[in-house]
């Protein structure tokens, strides 16, 4: 469909509402003469006379008394589509927002999230999935944020560096480890149980120890760090997690939080988003509020 000229609405307006050329004319700041010839082509567009001679002025035709709400009303909605977003009352919005994080991401990132939420914005709802086969193109239409170690992105994709975390082991708190500090030996001798979400048991920790001649015993694989803490619990087994989620769960968990004798690479973080939600001031209210949280308030 070929859309008029969108121009001719105000002088419709004012016409309308003026119910004269000079009236309109002035309204809109240009020349009788100019005003009378939009006038013509507006009878043209509407098949219309819309104002006619009577006596020493014009009068409206029904057509034009027809067109005078809907022509105001069209304005109206139109200057309003045109103006920028108006500030963000955060505490006012009601929105649904999916993010993608690990179950350790959640227990560090949850509790300060949720609670600024409840503060700030009570009418925000979060959807947390858990991290599966990644896919960013699921940020396109499925998930608004993503949180935790990135993959690749397509060029469609916005992100945000986070600070980059750091292993722990942690053990039942009478456990024989729990004293601490643990010695290389002492670490590759004990039992440890490690997280994978796909079962593998080799990490850069069997690297680490093969450069020192040593190997170590892996206990358990489990898909979570939680369980991963939840099964030190009750043997003197090491769970390798990251150092924020060991520290979170010896908060409420009979757990001691070590550090492993060996130099490995920190895990780079970062959340994700797509393009469309870059602008959105309710989206980036979000993300301002997940990477205070991620640095810890």
């Amino acid at each position: 469909m070929q859309l008029p000229d969108m121009n001719l609405l105000p002088a419709l307006n004012a016409l309308l509402r003026e119910g004269s050329v000079t009236g309109a004319a002035a309204e809109m700041s240009v020349s009788a003469s100019a005003m009378s010839r939009t006038l013509g082509r507006l009878r043209r567009v509407l098949g219309d006379p819309l104002l006619v001679p009577a006596g020493r002025g014009l009068a409206l035709t029904p057509r034009a008394l027809e067109l005078r709400p809907q022509v105001e009303a069209a304005l109206i909605g139109a200057l309003a589509a045109l103006q920028p977003a108006q500030p963000l009352d955060i505490a006012s919005v009601a929105r649904q927002f999916t993010v993608r994080t690990n179950d350790g991401l959640a227990v560090v990132i949850g509790p300060e999230l949720t609670g600024r939420i409840a503060r700030e914005a009570p009418g925000i709802r979060l959807r947390i999935l858990p991290e599966c086969e990644e896919d960013p193109a699921d940020l396109r239409d499925r998930v608004d944020l993503d949180i935790g170690h990135l993959p690749e992105l397509p060029h469609d994709v916005r992100s945000l560096e986070l600070p980059p975390h750091g292993y722990a082991a942690v053990c039942r708190a009478d456990s024989p480890h729990a004293q601490g500090p643990l010695t290389v030996e002492g670490f590759a001798a004990a039992a440890h149980i490690t997280v994978s979400r796909r079962g593998r048991f080799h990490s850069v920790v069997d690297e680490r120890l093969a450069e020192l001649g040593l190997r170590r015993n892996v206990l358990a694989t489990v898909p979570t760090q939680m369980t991963a803490c939840f099964l030190a619990l009750h043997s003197d087994a090491l769970a390798l997690v990251p150092a924020p989620v060991g520290a979170r769960a010896a908060e409420v968990m009979p757990l001691a939080v070590l550090e492993i004798p060996l130099s490995l690479p920190q895990v780079p973080m970062g959340m994700a988003w797509h393009a469309r939600l870059d602008a959105d001031p309710a989206h980036a209210w979000l993300r301002r509020a997940a990477a205070r949280a991620a640095a810890g308030g």
